[in-house]
Parts: structure tokens; C-alpha cells; sequence
């Protein structure tokens, strides 16, 4: 097999080592903002709608609803902090697509891809009207998103595109010699910074009179759909008509999607603010996000004050499908982070690193997120986003918000939210068929791109790994 730009341009031990010397093990975003508190629950109370889940889901959901009625009792439970998990580590790309690009999307539902994404477009429209509505901080920069070839076989996969850009072209943009061409997509992603993101999602809508609990970590839910849906927490309940679920990765309420997604570890880096000698040495003017073209990729942009975020590529699963803090610590993904950053930019060398850290994905089989209700309509759920939620959460959250309410909407119609995902097997099953895959693509990197028996049967049975 042969060996990836990443293998052949490896950098110095020493400008790895001397980069990661001072690096605190700490979400960057996290540590940027000041986050206020949200009291427990305690005692019993009533809602009309009672979200479960304080991340992007959970939070768009509780605007959404107080838009669309003002008068409604909206109680939103969070186990830990608003915004601390997938929604405050992420790499804050916001972007348009609700099936995890086009690819994945013609594939899967070629007679809706068209309105899909106009939908996508649509929602983050919507997302940049509400926060110019709100006087939202969230660092939003619309830039758009550039993928860019970094092995002579993936310059193909571009050509004859109409945002085509050759090697000239993506260098003008931004200099790595690792770029060897790609594609711009201007309007269909933004750059947020997403722990503002969710903080502010949380300011709105404590303003607009949403109840939010910190610390109430939800131990089960009591009720057929007869009547109303109780949640049970250590603090106390809630009695509620509606429940909506926006737990991501975490374990379902509902046995039903306990197999419909796994937890992936990601991993990242990030920068100390680039000097203007240095920024203006790999250009990067436009502040568009960007993304490699490999099966095991690196998404990379710029932050507000000019620090890079670099990561990608690992991708980890880990026996038995637990959510743990031990799994994000892995100084060996960091690591490698390190030397391919410096492979893409050896101008930069010397460049250190102040934070790395990492999160869990909500993988789904089909790499988008899916949707449902249960307890005779009083629940909605949507989970499964595969690291793309920043901006299909809000999508989401009007889908949930249309099923509970009982109406037939364009959203409810549309097929793609109609089906659900092949499930993953249980241990050890489940183990191993993550591990073959990962395996099976990162051999596929190694051989110009050329997926393997296993691979093409996965994506035949509708199980994704194509995006």
C-alpha cells in the first residue's frame, strides 16, 4: 500500500514535543466564556413541554416552542451544564447540510436531496436571523467552507465541479503545500464559537420564559402516553403533556434507540493566537472553514482572535459503548494531531498549543440524525447527528415540535425523517465491526481512495462510512 502526504512529510520530534510542552488538557471554548448557573430541580412541578437534554437540541427546541407559543410551561432538565458536552467542544462548523453533505444525502434520498437542501439552507438562514434577532454573541462568521485535496487522487473527485478550484486557486486561499486542489462552498456553513453558542441559546430562552435545571440528572420516565409523561430525577419531577428528548450521545430514555447510535471519540487542538507575520504566512484572509478529503479527515478554522483549531482524524470507539471522561484524554491522537498540523503548516513551526480535548459523537448508522416519537405521540426524540449538529439542530428541533403537536408539516413528510437507521449489533459485535471499519477506511486512504469488499457491502446494507 502506499502512504499518505501525513506518513511521507513528517515533522520534527522535537517541534511535536515543543508544541504540546505547555498544553492544558481543557475544552478551549469552555474555558473562554463565564457561564452562569442554573438552579436544580427540587420538588414536583407541571409543564406543558418538558425537554430533556441542555445542548443545541434541547435549547433550540425550547426557543422554537416559545415562539411558536408564548404561553407554554417549558421546563428544560440538564444532567451537568447547558452546553458542556458535544455542543461546547465541537468544532463550531455551522453548516447547511441536514444529511451529512450531498454525497451521503443523493445516495440515500436522491427524490428529496433537492429540497433537503434547500431546507438546510433554509434553517441556517434561519439560525443567522435569530441571533441578528436576539443580539446573539456567538462569534458567527459566514465564510463558507472549503474541502481540499490533499493526495493526487482526490483532485479528481473535484474536477468538472462548479466551485472547481486547482492547486493555484487553493493556494491563494490558503497555503499548504498539502493542498493540492478543492472546492468552495461559500453560503452553506458559518463559523460560531459553540460554547457562545449555546450559552446565548440559553439566555434567549430564559428570556423568552423557559425554565432550564442544571444538575437534574433525569433516572427514567413513567407513563404509557394515556395521560401525561412523568420524569423522575433525584431532585424531584416533572409531569409534562410533551416530552422532548435531546440527549445525543448519552444513553436514550427509550429502550428502543438504545443500539441506534454509538459514541465516537474525536480529538482536538487548539492554537495560540497567530502573530500577523505568521497568519499572513498562510494567508487565510477569507476565515473560511476547511475540511481534507481523506475517509479519516481534519477540519481546521480560524477562531475570532485568530488561534487555529485543528482536528479530526482519529476517530475512536471503545468497548461497550460508554460515554467516559477517561476516553478523552489520549495523548496519543493528540500527538499525531500535532505532526500532521505541522505537515499542513511547517511555516508555523513553533506555533504552541494551549488547550486539547476531545468529545463523543452520537454516530449514526446512516450518518444523519434521525427522529421518532414514542408513549403514543407524547414523546419525540432526534439523535444520531454523527458530529453534524450544530446547525441540524435547530432542523430538529422543529421536527420533534411538529410530531408532538400532531401535525402533517413538509418536515414530517419528508422520507428522510420518516425512516430510521440500521441499527448497530450489541457487544461484541458492535466492537468489532467498528474497529473493522475503521480499519477497512484507513487501508481505503492508503489505496488512492479504493474501498474494499467489506466497505461496499456496508454501504450496500445502508450502514454509511461513505461521507
Amino acid at each position: 500500500m502506499g502512504t499518505t502526504v501525513f506518513e511521507r512529510q513528517q515533522p520534527p520530534q522535537s517541534v511535536i514535543d515543543d508544541s504540546l510542552r505547555s498544553t492544558a488538557f481543557g475544552v478551549f471554548w469552555l474555558d473562554d466564556v463565564e457561564r452562569p448557573a442554573h438552579p436544580p430541580l427540587r420538588g414536583s412541578v407541571h409543564a406543558d413541554l418538558v425537554i430533556v437534554g441542555g445542548g443545541y437540541t434541547g435549547l433550540w427546541t425550547a426557543i422554537r416552542a416559545k415562539e411558536r407559543d408564548p404561553e407554554r410551561r417549558v421546563v428544560l432538565l440538564e444532567a451537568s451544564r447547558v452546553a458542556w458536552a458535544a455542543s461546547g467542544r465541537n468544532g463550531g462548523f455551522c453548516e447547511a447540510s441536514l444529511t451529512h453533505g450531498h454525497e451521503n444525502g443523493v445516495n440515500r434520498w436522491p427524490e428529496e436531496i433537492d429540497r433537503l437542501e434547500e431546507m438546510g439552507l433554509e434553517n441556517l438562514d434561519g439560525i443567522a436571523q435569530t441571533i441578528a434577532r436576539y443580539g446573539m454573541d456567538t462569534d458567527f462568521e459566514r465564510t463558507g467552507q472549503m474541502a481540499v485535496a490533499v493526495e493526487p487522487h482526490q483532485v479528481e473527485w473535484y474536477r468538472g465541479e462548479a466551485d472547481f478550484l486547482d492547486r493555484d486557486a487553493v493556494q491563494a486561499e490558503v497555503h499548504s503545500e498539502t493542498f493540492l486542489a478543492g472546492s468552495w462552498d461559500r453560503e452553506g456553513c458559518a463559523m460560531v464559537h459553540p460554547a457562545k453558542l449555546g450559552l446565548e441559546l440559553a439566555r434567549v430562552a430564559t428570556d423568552l420564559g423557559v425554565e432550564i435545571h442544571e444538575r437534574t440528572l433525569v433516572r427514567g420516565i413513567e407513563g404509557d402516553g394515556s395521560s401525561a409523561i412523568t420524569l423522575i430525577t433525584d431532585g424531584g419531577r416533572v409531569t409534562a403533556d410533551a416530552v422532548a428528548l435531546g440527549t445525543n450521545v448519552f444513553p436514550s430514555l427509550l429502550k428502543r434507540n438504545r443500539l441506534m447510535t454509538v459514541p465516537v471519540y474525536d480529538y482536538v487542538l487548539m492554537t495560540e493566537p497567530l502573530s500577523d507575520a505568521q497568519l499572513a504566512s498562510i494567508g487565510w484572509s477569507n476565515r473560511q472553514g476547511l475540511a481534507d478529503s481523506a475517509n479519516q479527515f481534519h477540519y481546521y478554522r480560524l477562531t475570532a482572535d485568530n488561534r487555529i483549531l485543528f482536528g479530526g482524524y482519529d476517530a475512536i470507539y471503545h468497548y461497550g459503548g460508554k460515554v467516559r471522561p477517561e476516553y478523552e484524554d489520549r495523548m496519543e491522537s493528540h500527538r499525531r494531531l500535532a505532526s500532521h498540523f505541522f505537515t499542513t503548516f511547517p511555516q508555523l513551526a513553533g506555533l504552541s498549543f494551549t488547550h486539547r480535548w476531545a468529545g463523543a459523537i452520537d454516530s449514526s448508522s446512516r450518518f444523519c440524525a434521525f427522529f421518532g416519537t414514542a408513549r403514543k405521540g407524547r414523546v419525540a426524540y432526534a439523535t444520531g447527528f454523527t458530529g453534524l449538529g450544530v446547525g441540524a439542530a435547530r432542523f430538529a428541533a422543529d421536527v420533534m415540535l411538529d410530531k408532538l403537536a400532531g401535525e402533517e408539516t413538509e418536515r414530517t413528510a419528508l422520507k428522510m425523517v420518516r425512516e430510521k437507521p440500521v441499527p448497530f449489533p450489541p457487544e461484541p459485535a458492535a466492537a468489532i465491526g467498528i474497529n473493522l471499519v475503521r480499519a477497512a477506511m484507513n487501508q481505503a486512504d492508503h489505496r488512492d481512495g479504493k474501498r474494499n469488499l467489506f466497505l461496499k457491502t456496508l454501504d450496500a446494507l445502508g450502514m454509511g462510512f461513505d461521507s
